[in-house]
């Protein structure tokens, strides 16, 4: 089942800081393949569990390229524990904010503590693009998107084309 992603900002939900997961089971288990289905339909490399209006300290992501064998990874309740002081900049976009893309500054590398679907503790040490994508994910679970990287009048045109793209869109109907 694929879920659809929130899209417009300024939602205030995608501004809320995500819960973390008290208890993996099965039902968590289906929402994270729900939410694969999701990232790859839209089609994306990354998507928080707070994208499709669940406020829970939960991402997955796939970096594997188009000719490659998929690569999914569920990282819950993700902890940033330790980042370079060298930057890296990485152009980004996002699901919620579509069409737009900006070059992002963050730390370089980045290691990460979170639970697996097994309920198990791990690390990943990361760089390059699994480091943007993890801080971009994790920046989403505490209510930051990507555009609050950059600077004020960056920030300011995307909020403005956004909310006029969401005042002239006709509201959404319900099927059923």
């Amino acid at each position: 089942m694929t879920i659809r992603p929130l899209i417009i900002l300024p939602d205030p939900l995608l501004r809320e800081v995500s819960k973390p997961v008290e208890r993996v089971d099965d039902a968590l288990r289906k929402f994270a393949g729900d939410m694969l289905d999701t990232m790859y339909d839209a089609p994306g490399i990354g998507l928080a569990a707070i994208q499709v209006g669940e406020p829970l300290r939960m991402l997955v992501l796939d970096l594997a390229e188009k000719d490659e064998e998929p690569q999914p990874r569920v990282i819950i309740n993700p902890e940033i524990v330790a980042s370079s002081d060298t930057r890296s900049v990485h152009e980004e976009g996002c699901l919620s904010i579509p069409d737009y893309y900006a070059e992002v500054e963050r730390p370089g590398e980045v290691t990460v503590k979170y639970i697996d679907l097994d309920g198990k503790e791990q690390t990943v040490e990361a760089d390059g693009l699994l480091a943007t994508c993890l801080q971009h994910e994790i920046d989403h679970l505490n209510g930051v998107l990507f555009i609050d990287h950059l600077s004020k009048l960056k920030r300011d045109i995307v909020v403005r084309k956004f909310k006029k793209l969401a005042k002239d869109r006709p509201p959404a109907r319900m099927a059923g």
